[in-house]
């Protein structure tokens, strides 16, 4: 089997940076918050060698991909055309998208917004929850009572920046601790998704030590190589148009996913718990479902906690839904 290879892929808006390997049926890899190509090292090889085109990218503005300057280049219609681009520039009429994180979101909107091009949809960690209801930062601002939602803390452009970026490194590895399934929490009782007032998101973070054995420490060379050269802003800008998002979205509004889906995530992922009502109402927002998964004791990061777990559930299950010659 050939190794990975990269390139760049012009689409309408820029460039897209791949990792990919194998040949057959399409499949994109979408990779979520703050990660790269490179969260599916695992899944490249697997998906590959099961007789499919893997293909993982860079989102826009992340590692070689373009970066706009506009805040509101970041758009999930945006991601959704740049994954569209990237689907026509490989020369096939549709592909399986499969996103982690907000990769999941990319690839829900990309199936909402080119469902001509994507015939079916993998969604680790991240639910779909349709567009509907208030604007999502009213309902962000409501969650955590006197603490403060992560996701309301990235909105102000440059606050995050000024948290992370004097230690890139140091941030990445906080983080991922704080998501892997291993993570005990915090010492103070609170959760690392909310931040205290006048605190900072890492406050919650575990104290430096190990690495979660699912990480190595040249694992985390690469991500914060990635970040030390791009910096954080085009991956925060995503958190700050979810209010533009809901505007764009209103014709999706409620609308189900009528492609075949797949969803995976893990028992200690706090996501589980604010998403929750997302995952009950899967009966009724993804009637193409084909399984479920929770996998006990995995954390946030699951293709890369669990790959081996992963890899067998995505290519059992797209052996169903790819279409080959």
């Amino acid at each position: 089997m050939s190794a990975i290879a990269h390139r760049l892929i012009d689409v309408p808006a820029g460039r897209i940076h791949v990792a990919e390997q194998g040949s057959g049926p399409l499949v994109l890899l979408v990779h979520g918050f703050p990660e790269c190509w490179y969260s599916w090292r695992h899944q490249l090889p697997a998906i590959a060698e099961a007789g499919f085109h893997a293909v993982a990218v860079d989102a826009r503005g992340y590692g070689r991909s373009s970066k706009p300057l506009a805040l509101d280049a970041y758009r999930l219609l945006d991601l959704a055309e740049d994954i569209a681009g990237v689907i026509t520039a490989l020369g096939v009429d549709g592909a399986v998208v499969v996103g982690h994180d907000w990769g999941s979101g990319i690839a829900t909107t990309s199936a909402l917004a080119h469902p001509d091009l994507v015939r079916a949809v993998g969604m680790l960690s991240v639910p779909y929850a349709p567009r509907g209801g208030p604007r999502p930062t009213e309902i962000f601002a409501r969650i955590g009572g006197p603490e403060e939602f992560y996701v309301s803390y990235f909105q102000e452009p440059g606050r995050a920046e000024a948290e992370i970026e004097p230690d890139v490194r140091g941030w990445l590895a906080g983080f991922y601790a704080a998501l892997s399934g291993e993570a005990e929490p915090p010492p103070d009782g609170g959760s690392v998704s909310f931040v205290a007032e006048g605190g900072r998101l890492r406050d919650r973070f575990p104290d430096p030590g190990p690495l979660p054995a699912w990480l190595s420490e040249d694992d985390v060379d690469v991500y914060a190589g990635e970040f030390e050269r791009t910096g954080f802003t085009g991956a925060l800008n995503r958190y700050r148009n979810m209010d533009r998002d809901w505007e764009d979205l209103a014709a999706w509004d409620g609308a189900p996913i009528a492609q075949p889906s797949i969803f995976v995530a893990g028992e200690r992922d706090p996501t589980l718990g604010w998403m929750g009502g997302a995952i009950e109402a899967f009966g009724t927002t993804l009637p193409g479902l084909a399984g479920s998964h929770v996998l006990d004791g995995a954390g946030h990061w699951i293709q890369q906690e669990r790959p081996d777990e992963v890899n067998r559930l995505l290519v059992d299950w797209l052996e169903i839904v790819a279409e080959r010659p």
